[in-house]
């Protein structure tokens, strides 16, 4: 059985991984090449970006904004972290990395982040370079018969004080934060949620953006987490 017949199946018993309920607006937001008013003088500018995540979150009257799996973005060349070959990091790379493998949650810095189901920590790790990941935790879980991963990027690094390998979260359980700019790679408060079929011997770290040309290696190996977040508007 496919990952995402097992995830359909098990769907009414997945915990939400942000608190909201019907009352609260969760609104799309695009972040993509294609939206002409997010431009390169908003995105390499902390600030601006900052001011225009929350501006779009008033207009929508929005507690979340939420998007962005396979999306072509072009805000990466703020950091030379996605210039940079992934698996060989001292090769040039002639082609950088645009096309996004999760689903963004922007929301207030501090927001809690629940499991959506049982599993235990697989790895964790400060990625603590411009444009990174900043804190990350990565979860191990089983359904059936399928083992698959779910990576929290853009934490706060609190959350990192009581975490061990092995150490087994329920589902339900509060385990993490979304981390201020100063501790999540220097980005707008949000929680990066990614859904990984085959970790490939990373720890506490996993490709987010890929290039185009490998989009369809990477997009099978993480196929779209809505199943588990059924956040979208």
């Amino acid at each position: 059985m496919s990952i995402i017949s097992i995830l359909q199946k098990h769907a009414h018993d997945f915990h939400r991984v942000v608190n909201w309920d019907e009352q609260d607006s969760i609104a799309p937001i695009d972040l993509s090449a294609s939206n002409k008013n997010f431009s390169e003088q908003v995105y390499n500018n902390a600030e601006k970006f900052n001011a225009y995540i929350e501006a779009q979150r008033k207009l929508h009257h929005a507690r979340f904004l939420t998007g962005g799996y396979r999306e072509h973005r072009e805000m990466y060349r703020r950091s030379q972290l996605f210039d940079k070959n992934v698996l060989h990091p001292g090769v040039a790379n002639n082609e950088p990395r645009s096309i996004h493998l999760g689903v963004d949650i922007w929301g207030e810095a501090g927001t809690t982040v629940y499991a959506p189901l049982g599993g235990m920590i697989h790895s964790f790790a400060f990625n603590n370079n411009f444009g990174d990941y900043g804190v990350t935790i990565i979860l191990q879980h089983q359904l059936e018969t399928l083992n698959f991963f779910t990576l929290y990027g853009h934490l706060s690094l609190k959350d990192l004080d009581d975490k061990r390998k092995g150490q087994f979260i329920t589902r339900g359980e509060p385990f993490a934060h979304f981390g201020a700019w100063e501790e999540n790679g220097n980005w707008p408060p949000h929680l990066h949620f990614q859904l990984i079929l085959d970790m490939e011997n990373y720890e506490g770290d996993y490709p987010g953006v890929c290039k185009l040309s490998e989009a369809g290696k990477y997009l099978h190996n993480c196929p779209d987490p809505e199943f588990i977040l059924k956040m979208k508007p």
